[in-house]
């Protein structure tokens, strides 16, 4: 009865919210440490090249990617039940019969996740693709001026 009580309250889902959201930041934050740190470790120990920042960059990218989907969701669930709910009002006050209010509910449940998984995954792939391609230009840039440091010591 507590925890019913507690969930009902806006405050709650509004600290839940941040909560998940600095979680994710937090998360992030350190995944992007440790690649970055991997990739030091990586390229002081190999010889330096193009490919070896593609691994990384590609890493990253997906991890944002799952990141931003994840983070998009918490915004798109409670969206997504407010349409539901105010269609079914609207087909309750068109004068629709209980039957067919329960058969155009499961109907238009389908259809709003449907759509709602489809926009998350382009959504998702986007950032995955921005973040990889930014990832390996400033992967590679920073292996540019490594090498280039690294030729001026030598001679």
């Amino acid at each position: 009865m507590f925890l019913i009580k507690l969930m009902s309250k806006r405050r709650t889902w509004v600290c839940l919210f941040v909560f998940v959201y600095t979680a994710l930041l937090s998360f992030s934050c350190n995944l992007l440490k440790s690649v970055l740190s991997w990739y030091e470790i990586k390229s002081s120990a190999d010889s330096l090249s193009g490919w070896s920042a593609l691994y990384p960059s590609v890493l990253l990218g997906a991890a944002f990617g799952v990141l931003s989907v994840v983070s998009a969701l918490a915004v798109a669930v409670p969206a997504t039940l407010v349409t539901w709910i105010t269609v079914l009002v609207l087909l309750t006050f068109c004068g629709k019969p209980r039957k067919t209010l329960v058969v155009e509910g499961k109907k238009l449940t389908a259809e709003i996740t449907g759509f709602v998984a489809r926009i998350l995954i382009k959504e998702g792939n986007a950032v995955a693709l921005i973040c990889a391609v930014v990832g390996y230009f400033v992967l590679a840039g920073r292996n540019k001026k490594v090498s280039a440091n690294f030729d001026l010591h030598q001679d």
